[in-house]
């Protein structure tokens, strides 16, 4: 089935309940106890020409503790690596990891010749579509914890992701660029799908992702789709960490633009509140988009 294509509206942000309960509540305690992870050292920021990028202009750049990276790939451009803006360094997951898990369930399946269960579907539907953690707990598990998600990522072509510790995945580590690579296994229709050459999931499941992730709860429509003029498929991601009170806020997915489909992946972390991580987030994809089309 194809995605749908869901115009833009500016959606309500979620309150501080919403927020806590959208991505980890379920998961033990623990997970938030973890405290919150050191910042990468600074890079050097990178140009929108092949996989180099620029940095935010002021009126992006995190202010305090935060910190944001945002990928860009125009999915009708002639490049196949993504514009990078700010240092592409790992960031935590929250919740943008269950678009992964997922994907690598169905690899599982595609694997096995048999599709996902009349439970495993209502699960990925609860995950994707509301942010459900009970249901990401099942297959997070289902799928073998963190060395089932390194198998998987291992075909989808990742090679900067690290599943979280035991039971949390929402502490596993990623890069913009490694979900720019994610992404392209779900929406990419170029040359390398033609020839053959990818990507791991086949068209039924990558249909499957897609539908689900056009299909979010209208207050978890935010994030990439700030970008967007027509339509968009997302995910979110949201995490106060216990030690410092600080937010990580993230968010993924594919945009239309000026008649271009992008796929774009911005992670943040150090915002002092959720809101704010959310504005940092929507003004980077917004400026990474914007110059990205520009070159």
């Amino acid at each position: 089935m194809p995605y749908r294509s869901r115009p833009l509206s500016r959606p309500r942000i979620p309150g501080r309940r919403t927020a806590i309960s959208g991505v980890l509540a379920a998961v033990p305690a623990a997970l938030l106890a973890a405290g919150a992870l050191a910042p990468a050292p600074a890079a050097a920021a990178s140009a929108p020409s092949g996989s180099t990028a620029a940095g935010f202009p002021a009126s992006v750049q995190a202010q305090g503790k935060a910190r944001v990276t945002a990928a860009v790939l125009d999915l009708d451009g002639t490049g196949r690596e993504p514009a990078l803006y700010g240092a592409d360094t790992p960031y935590d997951t929250a919740s943008i990891i269950k678009v992964d898990i997922l994907a690598a369930r169905l690899l599982q399946a595609q694997d096995s010749g048999h599709g996902l269960t009349t439970q495993e579907r209502a699960q990925a539907e609860k995950m994707i579509e509301h942010s459900d953690n009970t249901a990401a707990d099942a297959l997070w598990r289902r799928v073998g914890l963190a060395p089932g998600l390194k198998a998987a990522n291992k075909r989808l072509g990742l090679t900067s992701t690290a599943g979280g510790p035991g039971v949390k995945w929402g502490l596993t580590r990623t890069t913009a660029s490694d979900q720019i690579r994610l992404l392209r296994g779900v929406f990419d229709t170029g040359a390398a799908m033609k020839a053959g050459t990818g990507p791991a999931l086949d068209d039924a499941s990558r249909a499957y992702i897609r539908t689900l992730m056009s299909g979010v709860a209208a207050d978890q429509a935010w994030g990439v789709s700030a970008a967007a003029g027509s339509g968009w498929a997302l995910k979110n991601g949201w995490l106060q960490r216990n030690t410092t009170g600080l937010w990580d806020v993230n968010s993924v997915g594919r945009i239309t633009a000026g008649g271009h489909h992008y796929l774009v992946a911005v992670l943040s972390d150090g915002n002092t509140s959720m809101k704010d991580g959310i504005a940092l987030v929507e003004r980077a994809a917004r400026t990474a988009v914007s110059t990205t089309t520009a070159h």
